[in-house]
Order: C-alpha cells, then sequence, then structure tokens
C-alpha cells in the first residue's frame, strides 16, 4: 500500500533519478566512480585526523602551560628543533590543505553547471592549493632560527 506524503522529489527511494538519469541523493552514501569514492574515503579520515591535530595543536600552543603569552618566536624555534613538532605541523598543513581544496572541488561540482567554468575554476583551486603547500612545506622544513637576526636565547 502507497501512502502520499505530500512531497514532490524527484529522486527515487533507490537511490536513482525518476526521470530516468543516473545520480544520488544528497547525502545518500558512498559515490559510484572509483575516483569519487577514495575521495570520499580521504575526506572522512582526514577530518577526523584534522581534529586530532587542531585540538592538540589548540591545547598545547594556547591552553597548556602559560597558555598564549609564551608563543614568539623564540617558542616556535625551540619547538621546531624537534622533527616531531616540524612533522605534526607539516601533516595539519597538508591535511588542511588538501581537504578544504577537494570540499571546495566538491562544492563546485555540486552548484557550477557550466563545464568549463567548473573546470577552470576546479583549477585555480588545484593551482591555489599546490602553491600554499608548496609555500608552507618550504618554511616547516627549511626554517632555521640562525639565520634571522636579533635571535636570541637559541642554541645553533
Amino acid at each position: 500500500m502507497a501512502v502520499e506524503t505530500g512531497r514532490s522529489s524527484s529522486v527515487a527511494p533507490s537511490g536513482g533519478r525518476l526521470d530516468g538519469r543516473p545520480g544520488r541523493r544528497p547525502g545518500g552514501g558512498r559515490p559510484a566512480k572509483a575516483g569519487e569514492f577514495w575521495w570520499w574515503v580521504f575526506m572522512r579520515v582526514s577530518g577526523v585526523l584534522l581534529l586530532v591535530l587542531a585540538v592538540g595543536h589548540v591545547l598545547i600552543m594556547h591552553v597548556f602551560g602559560q597558555g598564549v603569552d609564551r608563543v614568539n618566536f623564540g617558542f616556535v624555534a625551540v619547538r621546531w628543533q624537534s622533527p616531531f613538532w616540524r612533522t605534526w605541523d607539516w601533516l595539519m598543513l597538508s591535511l588542511a590543505l588538501v581537504h578544504g581544496i577537494n570540499g571546495l572541488r566538491v562544492i563546485s561540482l555540486d552548484y557550477i553547471r557550466r563545464a568549463g567554468v567548473r573546470i577552470a575554476t576546479n583549477w585555480f583551486f588545484a593551482t591555489a592549493g599546490m602553491l600554499a603547500f608548496s609555500l608552507g612545506s618550504i618554511v616547516v622544513f627549511t626554517f632555521n632560527p640562525c639565520r634571522w637576526p636579533g635571535t636570541v636565547g637559541i642554541h645553533c
């Protein structure tokens, strides 16, 4: 027995469209294409990792110890002498950039209808993301406090 809900929808309960075209319901599970599936998995895994990295960063840098008052150039210079903290910060940078750029890509797939505009927009996002990733990685891995004038209290 069918029940009329009064709602009109172009999406069938099985996930396909009522007009016969293939499609997905919004939030309707994993995507069908293999590449999209792996981006879908990445977004979930990177979201959990980013939560741990970002909350850990805020707690360590701004809550524990003397709080935000201790964070200055010298603090970062001493902290980045440890490969652990450089890796932590680089991982947070990398995951946040890729997660964010992929989120923008998904939004453009949802809202930009013209293929040429969508492709150009996604190329712009990817290029800006690669530039930010490159510059951030260079800073994290080549930072040497001894090269900065006026550095006091750093063991060089």
